[in-house]
């Protein structure tokens, strides 16, 4: 299979060899140093292990550049003759901020319209995780996502919106808790046709309900 543009622009960017690898004790003695630039003990009770704790914690969250789509999807991707709009909507979305490496909390919308290929359902949540668990801006994270599916299965169109709240904006700097931004990708159909994504839009302002 060729690949995309949008595919290949959704692919990780990898450090560059020309950089030496970073052991895992150099990087607990970089939390080391920070610790103790903050006029803390690290070799207190409470912090003897924060640097271990913290190189962990950071690891997993920035898992996604070690993610490939291709080991994502393991094969879900389906031939189906449909071209009705696919949603999944409210997928939970944790990331980081990259200028502050803090918190990005909120949720992600994401449509399709195929055009002879479909692909898991559980799939499209795990694309968010993936590109989530990186460093991130909330407008590249928001077209990454649309791009990964568009060059996964050439659809018709991709409508992605993720809304989130910023901690470097509610805990920092101008601490305003409560305060959401929201990003829109579209591609294709979405972006061509008013109707189509305003049904899309109008599908994600309602809020489902279960019955049991």
């Amino acid at each position: 299979m060729t690949l995309s543009k949008e595919y290949n622009s959704a692919l990780p960017r990898l450090v560059s060899s020309s950089h030496p690898p970073v052991t895992e004790e150099e990087m607990r003695q970089a939390v080391r140093t920070l610790l103790l630039g903050l006029g803390e003990d690290p070799d207190r009770e409470g912090l003897r292990d924060t640097p271990k704790r913290v190189v962990k914690a950071l690891k997993f969250l920035t898992s996604g550049y070690h993610q490939s789509l291709d080991e994502l999807l393991n094969g879900a991707v389906f031939h189906e003759n449909t071209d009705e709009m696919v949603l999944v909507r409210d997928i939970d979305l944790f990331s980081s901020c990259e200028h502050h490496i803090l918190p990005i909390l909120g949720r992600a919308h994401v449509a399709y319209i195929p055009d002879g290929k479909v692909i898991g359902l559980s799939k499209i949540a795990r694309i968010c995780e993936m590109y989530g668990r990186r460093l991130q801006v909330q407008e590249r994270l928001t077209a990454q996502i649309a791009d990964a599916l568009q060059g996964l299965l050439q659809p018709k169109g991709v409508a992605v919106v993720v809304e989130a709240t910023h901690m470097c904006m509610v805990m920092r700097g101008v601490q305003k808790p409560g305060s959401w931004t929201t990003t829109s990708a579209v591609r294709g159909v979405f972006a061509e046709d008013a109707k189509t994504r305003q049904e899309f839009m109008s599908l994600i302002r309602h809020s489902p309900t279960f019955q049991g």
